[in-house]
C-alpha cells in the first residue's frame, strides 16, 4: 500500500500533510508533519493543487480559509470532539450570558482556540476577535487585554484557565457556578479535550514516587491542577522541543496524545497516564483511506473535499490573520 501511495504521489499534484497525533502508518507517508498552526501555514505555502489533510475537520478547514484556491481533501472528515462542543448557537449564547451581567457586546472581545469550526471563527472575526493556538494563546490574550475589553475564550476552558493562571489573571467558566464575568479577566466556554482530561495529579505523584528526579511535561489542554504541578507546560511543538532537549538519561513523563509521545525518544519517555490517551477521531484515518482518496483524485472524482461559504471564509480568515499579525 505504501508503494502505491508513493507512485500516486509522483503522478499527482498533491501534498500529504499529517498531524502529530496520526497513527504511525499515516504519519510516516506524509510530506509535511506538525501541529495545527504549522500544518496550516506550510500547506498554504505548498505549490500542489491538492492538499490531502490527515487530521480532523477544523484543520482541513483552516487550510481552505487561508487559501481558498487550494483544493483540500481529507481521507476522513473526522471531527474533533472539542470543536463540536462550540457551534454558532453556543457562541451566541455565551455572548448573551455576558451581556446579562451588564457587559455591552462592543465591550466583549472573543478569542477562539483554533480547535473550532469555520462558523465560530467567522463570528469571532466579525466581533474584532482572533484565533489562537496553544503556542500563541498567551501572546494573543496579552494583545487582546490591551483593548481593555472582557475576553470571551472558546471552546477550551482548560487552556483559558491555564493561560489566566500563567499571567496572574482571574478566570471563570460559564456554567460552572459563580461565574461572574464582571469579576473575571477571561470568561471561558465550558469545553475541553477528552484526551487531555485523562491526566490527573495522581499520575504525576505516581511517576515522581517511582522515578525520583523525573520531569513532567504536559499540554495546556490538561486540567489546571495538573499543569500547576508540572515542570513544563507547552503546545505539541513546544513539548517536542522540550523533550528532545533533555539529556537522553533524563526520564520524562508526558501528558498528551499517545501517538505523539511514543515517537518522541527511544527511551526514558513515559505516557503520563495509566490508560492509553489516544485521540479516537485523529486515529480514524488509515492507509486505506489515503489510498482511496488518492485514487479518487487520479480519477477526477475527489471526495471529502472541504468547501466553505465565502462570507464565512472571509471573516474566519480575518480572525486567523490577526493571529499571524500578533504572533510572528
Amino acid at each position: 500500500m505504501q508503494e502505491e501511495i508513493k507512485q500516486l504521489k509522483k503522478e499527482l499534484s498533491v501534498t500529504i500533510v499529517a498531524h502529530y497525533y496520526q497513527k504511525d502508518e499515516v504519519f510516516e507517508i506524509a510530506d509535511i508533519t506538525g501541529d495545527s498552526l504549522e500544518l496550516a501555514k506550510r500547506s498554504k505555502e505548498s505549490d500542489s493543487e491538492f492538499i490531502l489533510f490527515c487530521g480532523v475537520g477544523f484543520m482541513g478547514q483552516s487550510v481552505k480559509i487561508l487559501d481558498p484556491k487550494k483544493r483540500v481533501v481529507m481521507p476522513r472528515i473526522a471531527c474533533c470532539a472539542m470543536a463540536r462542543m462550540i457551534d454558532s448557537t453556543y457562541f451566541d449564547q455565551s455572548v448573551e450570558y455576558m451581556m446579562e451581567y451588564g457587559i455591552k457586546k462592543e465591550d466583549i472581545l472573543p478569542v477562539t482556540y483554533i480547535n473550532s469550526g469555520a462558523e465560530v471563527k467567522a463570528k469571532v472575526g466579525k466581533m474584532g476577535g482572533m484565533v489562537c493556538t496553544s503556542s500563541s494563546a498567551k501572546k494573543i490574550i496579552q494583545k487582546a487585554l490591551e483593548t481593555g475589553k472582557k475576553i470571551l475564550f472558546v471552546p477550551d476552558k482548560c487552556l483559558g484557565q491555564n493561560i489566566a493562571w500563567m499571567m496572574g489573571l482571574k478566570s471563570c467558566v460559564i456554567g460552572e457556578g459563580g461565574c461572574d464575568p464582571k469579576e473575571a479577566d477571561i470568561i471561558c466556554f465550558n469545553g475541553f479535550c477528552s484526551v487531555h482530561q485523562l491526566f490527573e495529579v495522581e499520575d504525576v505523584e505516581f511517576y515522581r514516587k517511582r522515578y525520583p528526579g523525573i520531569k513532567i511535561a504536559v499540554h495546556p489542554e490538561c486540567k489546571p491542577e495538573v499543569c500547576k504541578v508540572a515542570d513544563f507546560v507547552g503546545s505539541t511543538s513546544q513539548l517536542l522541543h522540550y523533550v528532545k532537549s533533555l539529556p537522553i538519561e533524563q526520564k520524562v513523563a508526558v501528558g498528551t496524545e499517545y501517538n505523539f509521545v511514543h515517537r518522541l525518544r527511544e527511551k526514558n519517555t513515559y505516557v503520563l497516564s495509566s490508560t492509553k490517551p489516544e485521540c479516537p477521531t485523529m486515529n480514524e484515518t488509515t492507509l486505506q483511506d489515503v489510498v482511496d482518496v488518492l485514487r479518487a483524485i487520479r480519477d477526477n472524482k475527489p471526495f471529502n473535499e472541504i468547501f466553505i461559504e465565502e462570507d464565512t471564509r472571509k471573516w474566519a480568515n480575518i480572525a486567523l490573520e490577526r493571529m499571524f499579525e500578533y504572533y510572528k
